[in-house]
């Protein structure tokens, strides 16, 4: 039963590489390389800006993403300092991040480039590039035909806090924080989308108003803390945690939104420092 109207998304350029290689690109460390022995080349430079040019040579970008892969691990524990971080992300941890998403938005529109770049990737940042871009173009067919519309953005809540509000839904609905992290990073880009969706649902959880007033235990549509507990209100009762499909299909009738946020689920439960390179994406 449809519970809610279509989700808005980030506009397709901004959610994925929520589809590059977190886990692994973030887990591989500074000795791994490439996965072909004839790959002696000094590494490429490290991007400066998130906008640098992505080579569109697979061996090119397979060295450059591990490249990238061997300092990211360090900046984030930098940034977290031993707790939560309550700021954005540095630029030690965003730019290498965002050239990653761009990497991501890459691999998904190439095929071939993909495949090309993902057999010479050691096994794990390879089986996460493959799992990221596969929800990227899963999002950009949930996307299809969409009127264009204008979208509103803002700075999202420090992912300390956000991160609080997911284990506090997971502690009271049983549903995994990194399903609810999903859901967040589809449905609003962890809330830096403001606008209403083309359906009219709102939030940083995107809920319609009808939808709200069922699953919202009486709190704030556009608060995080109280959509996201809204969140897993509907999808315990949708569902979850025994069946994450229909719970997620319950919340957005399409087999392609189902797909890409279970994709995003994995990969921030396989390796727990990807939240923190999908927050630092953009819109």
């Amino acid at each position: 039963m449809r519970v809610r109207g279509r989700v808005q998304l980030l506009p397709v350029a901004c959610l994925t590489v929520a589809a590059a290689g977190i886990g692994g690109l973030v887990a591989c460390g500074a000795d791994s390389h490439p996965g072909t022995s004839s790959d002696t080349t000094p590494a490429p430079p490290l991007p400066s800006s998130p906008n640098a040019a992505v080579p569109e040579d697979g061996r090119a970008l397979a060295r450059q993403l591990s490249a990238v892969d061997a300092t990211l691990r360090g900046a984030i524990r930098a940034w977290r300092g031993g707790g939560e971080p309550q700021g954005a992300p540095p630029d030690s941890v965003a730019v290498r991040a965002r050239y990653v998403q761009q990497a991501v938005h890459l691999l998904a529109r190439r095929p071939r480039l993909e495949a090309a770049t993902v057999r010479r990737l050691p096994s794990r940042v390879a089986a996460e590039i493959r799992e990221l871009t596969a929800a990227r173009r899963e999002l950009t067919r949930l996307s299809a035909g969409w009127p264009a519309h204008r979208v509103a953005t803002g700075p999202p809540k420090p992912l300390g806090e956000l991160l609080r509000y997911y284990r506090a839904g997971q502690s009271r609905f049983g549903v995994r924080w990194q399903m609810l992290a999903a859901v967040n990073l589809v449905e609003s880009g962890f809330g830096r989308v403001r606008s209403s969706s083309v359906a009219g649902a709102r939030g940083p959880m995107q809920f319609i108003p009808a939808t709200w007033r069922a699953y919202g235990l009486g709190g704030n549509i556009n608060d995080p803390h109280d959509a996201i507990l809204g969140a897993a209100n509907l999808l315990r009762h949708a569902g979850a945690p025994a069946d994450y499909e229909r719970a997620l299909y319950a919340y957005n009738p399409s087999p392609a939104y189902v797909g890409a946020v279970r994709r995003y689920a994995r990969v921030m439960t396989r390796d727990h420092d990807a939240v923190y390179l999908l927050y630092s994406w953009r819109p």
